[in-house]
């Protein structure tokens, strides 16, 4: 009731008369106590049939408290500044808050993230043609025993032996109508996307590293803004195809479902069993329902548009109220 803004991301206030969820800062006209509900996530309250308010966006960076912006558009504006705790007291933010908050959010302590966007910073310097000695002094290191047992810790090389081609994975977050996205993207194209709520995600990321052999840390390349863009489009009806270069390795029979999935025009649904014959295994069902279900693309690779042989939703990742919407917004399905 007090619209106290430094439990924004705690939880979320559903109101029953309204149909409407918000953070608890929210500047709209309060609500009687006895129409309100309360869910720990936005998922939950989306799951619960509320829909986000307008006024206060919910699901913008997932809900997160307005300094979680702040800090973070600062370390993307200079890397090499160290945020610490002392001038996070002085902000009135609480350390071990900041740090829970960022763990909770992206797997990563506050200054963990700190160093990885820091370390993300001087190893493109390196790859541009940066001795390292410029790589350790722009960037905010005392030494280079410092820098290269940091930097080896995780890239996983040590920094002279980064050259021109040498890539890792940026991860992103990405705000939408339904939900935050995590996107990852290398130097060779788009590798995940995916609803943050979801609950394979950190299977999906282990065997990313896995299959592509790079670290990932926390970034934005000009693939994620591009992506971002065209998401926009696609979200408010502007956009049927996607121009993003997309990297998904996998078993020679997964590459063949998720080609297969490409395919599928927009507005245009198959059933598993069509998928399974159109990669020449009309037996193999179950196979290709599961190589469908490790899709880590999700919307350019769209796997929404498989659904069961009577017509059913099928599954999906992302909850089946997203598939439901995606498939609408393409018109292949009425609005409920």
């Amino acid at each position: 009731m007090a619209r106290d803004s430094s439990f924004d991301g705690l939880f979320y206030a559903a109101v029953t008369t309204t149909g409407i969820f918000c953070r608890p800062s929210c500047p709209a006209r309060k609500p009687r106590s006895e129409n309100l509900v309360f869910y720990k996530t936005a998922a939950e309250a989306l799951f619960g049939g509320y829909r986000p308010c307008k006024r206060c966006l919910p699901l913008q960076a997932g809900g997160a408290p307005e300094w979680v912006g702040d800090l973070i558009s600062e370390i993307e504006a200079d890397p090499s500044r160290k945020i610490r705790e002392g001038e996070l007291r002085e902000r009135g933010l609480e350390p071990a808050t900041v740090r829970r908050h960022f763990l909770k959010a992206y797997g990563l302590s506050f200054n963990a993230f700190q160093r990885a966007r820091r370390l993300a910073a001087a190893f493109e310097d390196i790859k541009a043609g940066s001795s390292i000695d410029e790589a350790v002094f722009d960037h905010g290191y005392e030494s280079h025993a410092g820098f290269r047992e940091a930097f080896t810790r995780l890239f996983g090389v040590t920094p002279g032996t980064v050259g021109a081609g040498a890539d890792f994975v940026r991860i992103a977050w990405l705000d939408s109508s339904l939900g935050p996205l995590v996107a990852g993207a290398s130097d060779k194209g788009l590798v995940l996307l995916e609803f943050s709520d979801r609950r394979m995600m950190e299977a999906q990321a282990t065997t990313l590293r896995r299959r592509l052999g790079l670290p990932i840390v926390p970034g934005r390349n000009a693939i994620i803004d591009r992506l971002e863009a065209e998401l926009e489009e696609y979200f408010h009806g502007g956009r049927r195809d996607f121009d993003i270069p997309l990297h998904e390795p996998g078993t020679p029979f997964q590459e063949a479902v998720w080609a297969e999935l490409r395919k599928i025009p927009f507005g245009q649904t198959r059933s598993y069993a069509e998928l399974a014959s159109a990669v020449g295994d009309p037996k193999a069902t179950r196979a290709a329902a599961r190589a469908n279900g490790m899709n880590r693309i999700a919307i350019l690779v769209p796997c929404h548009r498989v659904i069961g042989a009577d017509g059913g939703l099928g599954g999906y990742g992302g909850g089946l109220w997203r598939k439901r919407r995606l498939l609408e917004i393409e018109g292949a399905l009425s609005p409920s």
